[in-house]
Parts: C-alpha cells; structure tokens; sequence
C-alpha cells in the first residue's frame, strides 16, 4: 500500500542521513523503524502482562524488603 510522508526539511536531512550511512533507501529506513518501534512496543505489553501477573505473588516479600 503506498502513502504519502510528510517530512519537515530537517527531518528529510535527517532520513537522507541515514539512508546514506546505512548504505539503504529512505523507504527502507522508515519501514525499520516502524518495525523497530512496533517490536518495542509488543516487548512493553508483554513486561507489563508479566509484571501482573508476578507482582501479586511477591507483594508481601517486596514490601518486607521495602520496609528492612
């Protein structure tokens, strides 16, 4: 599916920048970095439905710990 992204011209700069380092298309950068942002994001739901999960279990301990 295509689209249109509208840049701002330093952050065109900024694209061409790393497009130009990382020896790959403009296109090729923002698509990674959507995946890379996306993967981020998926790892923060999963810390956090870890996290509930846990917690509960220890919360007597940490609050010991918490308190010593």
């Amino acid at each position: 599916m295509a689209m249109t992204l509208r840049l701002t011209e330093e952050e065109n700069r900024r694209l061409d920048e790393l497009a130009s380092v990382e020896g790959r298309s403009k296109q090729e950068i923002v698509r990674l970095a959507l995946a890379e942002r996306w993967a981020r994001l998926h790892k923060e739901r999963q810390l956090t439905e870890v996290m509930e999960r846990v917690l509960p279990r220890y919360k007597g301990m940490l609050e010991r710990l918490g308190s010593a």
